[in-house]
């Protein structure tokens, strides 16, 4: 049964290799080998989430929050995956209509058992759950803008919604056959608009309207466990390979291409990351390898697919070279208290990556090359339009809904909460106990 009409089927094909061969494969026949790969990138996307994410983050807060990280991104985690079957599903993969929100032919998964995703070998619910791990994990990411001082219920409240309203429909317009792939030819091969722009610029609104933690910026906030934030990183290193690889939506040499971009361009990154700290603060640190590998991570996401490892390589340094100075810009010049750097490195770098797609993408760089018809200058507008469009759309989106669920429940803790720490006050707990 086809989801998807010819011109959404033809966006699919331009946009991941595996929709080409397809056509290949006869109607009905389900490739176990792709199958199986997107089940085991399904997994190695949620081991980003839990328990990469959750180290990464609660490394990065001081003692007393530990926990409170950890509870935050594994229920937003969850919440998260509950509602995309529910209805997340249907609208950004459900059949194309308008081009703005998928039908609602697929809630609960209705009417999707034993079939194919459109004409792809590869089955609709295991589909369904490799983008379920993407809607997971892209809410989870804005954990770490508002960490010391956000209210539990709120940002459960916040992220449910968030969910539906902001990634939902952007994975529709750019992965579901709407209009900014299929009209605009905005590319993004692995979620540097849809995961990474959404996330970053969403939590600098909600950073900017939670406002700024006791004693920012003078008071120093330093990592509690620099070794739990190296080990969320290598977790989030190795799962990544799933997230960009799966996108492939086939065992091939498309998915090949795409890991090895994403190792290259995060191992530059993160080298060009320690040489940065040593010219500037002295010493390399391992808080700044791990921030160097994520920066470089997000950077060749929506790329991965589409360039070669030598322009691979050239996105990871430039990625450590753009986000590197952006967490500066943001703290010190603008004073906003995005606490671990969401906007910074996920958003900057998803950004930076999703406009050089368009210069990287040529054939004579070693890319897969421009579609019939466009050049660089062509492509590099039709992201702009994306990057733009989704960003506005998060910013505005964003700040509705953080205010509207904050008539309900509060965004911040109590000030005596917060200078307790939200491991006791939020969750009656203590991360580590020591006689």
């Amino acid at each position: 049964m086809r989801r998807f009409p010819a011109l959404a089927l033809a966006t699919m094909a331009s946009l991941f290799p595996a929709a080409a061969r397809a056509q290949d494969t006869a109607e009905g026949a389900l490739n176990s080998g792709d199958n199986a790969w997107l089940l085991i990138s399904a997994a190695l996307v949620l081991l980003m989430t839990m328990p990469g994410l959750t180290l990464f983050y609660g490394g990065l807060v001081r003692a007393k929050n530990f926990l409170a990280v950890l509870v935050q991104v594994g229920a937003i985690a969850a919440i998260a995956s509950l509602l995309w079957i529910v209805c997340g599903y249907t609208f950004a993969f459900g059949e194309v209509t308008s081009g703005w929100l998928g039908s609602g032919n697929a809630w609960m998964l209705n009417n999707t058992a034993g079939l194919l995703h459109g004409d792809l070998p590869i089955s609709e619910r295991t589909f369904a759950l490799f983008q379920l791990t993407f809607a997971a994990i892209t809410p989870a990411l804005m954990a770490g803008a508002w960490v010391d001082r956000a209210r539990f219920g709120w940002v459960l409240g916040f992220c449910a919604l968030w969910g539906l309203v902001v990634y939902a429909p952007v994975a529709h317009w750019l992965w579901g056959g709407g209009w900014l792939a299929t009209t605009m030819n905005t590319k993004d091969f692995a979620g540097g608009i849809v995961v990474h722009t959404t996330a970053g610029v969403s939590a600098l609104v909600a950073a900017l309207l939670v406002g700024k933690r006791q004693g920012f910026p003078k008071t120093l906030m330093l990592p509690h466990s620099p070794s739990l934030t190296m080990a969320g990183a290598a977790l989030l290193w190795v799962g990544w390979f799933g997230f960009n690889g799966g996108s492939a939506l086939a065992a091939d040499d498309a998915a090949a291409t795409a890991i090895i971009n994403t190792h290259v361009g995060a191992s530059m990154a993160a080298l060009v990351w320690l040489a940065i700290e040593r010219f500037t603060v002295g010493k390399p640190t391992s808080v700044g390898f791990a921030t160097g590998a994520i920066a470089g991570l997000a950077t060749v996401t929506p790329a991965a697919g589409f360039i070669g490892a030598g322009a691979a390589m050239l996105l990871g340094a430039i990625a450590a070279l753009v986000c590197y100075p952006m967490i500066q810009v943001v703290k010190k010049r603008l004073k906003i208290d995005d606490s671990l750097d969401v906007f910074a490195v996920h958003g900057m770098g998803g950004i930076t990556g999703s406009l050089l797609l368009a210069v990287f993408m040529s054939s004579s760089l070693g890319g897969t090359g421009y579609d019939e018809g466009y050049t660089m200058v062509n492509q590099l507008a039709a992201q702009a339009v994306g990057v733009f469009v989704v960003a506005v759309w998060s910013a505005v989106a964003s700040a509705i809904i953080a205010v509207v669920v904050s008539l309900v429940i509060p965004m911040r803790v109590s000030e005596d909460a917060e200078r307790e720490g939200l491991d006791i006050a939020s969750h009656g707990e203590r991360a580590w106990e020591f006689d």
